[in-house]
C-alpha cells in the first residue's frame, strides 16, 4: 500500500481528506512537523490487528530505557522481593 507524506498543517487542513483516504485503503498517512515523521494514519481494522505488537514494541522501549538508567546507576535498583510484595499487594500479581 503506498504510504502518503504530508505536514501537520496540511493534515489538519485535509483531515477529512485523510480519514476517506485511510478508510478506502488508498494509502497511510505519515504526518509530518518540521519535517520530522511523527505519526502515522492506518485504519482501524489494521491497528487492531497489530495492536499486541505495539504493546510489546512499547513495553521493549519502556524497558530499554529503564535498563540504560540503571546503567547509569545501579543504586536505583529494588530487590525482587520488595517490587513482589507491592505487586502482590495491588492485586497486579498472584501469590
Amino acid at each position: 500500500m503506498p504510504i502518503a507524506t504530508m505536514s501537520s498543517k496540511e493534515a489538519r487542513a485535509r483531515w477529512r481528506d485523510l480519514l476517506d483516504t485511510v478508510d478506502k485503503g488508498t494509502a497511510d498517512v505519515v504526518i509530518e512537523r518540521y519535517g520530522k515523521p511523527i505519526a502515522a494514519l492506518i485504519a482501524y481494522e489494521d491497528f487492531a490487528a497489530l495492536l499486541e505488537e505495539l504493546e510489546d514494541l512499547r513495553d521493549a522501549r519502556l524497558g530499554a530505557a529503564a535498563y540504560e538508567e540503571w546503567k547509569k546507576d545501579p543504586s536505583t535498583a529494588r530487590p525482587w522481593k520488595e517490587i513482589e510484595a507491592e505487586l502482590i499487594a495491588e492485586g497486579l500479581l498472584d501469590e
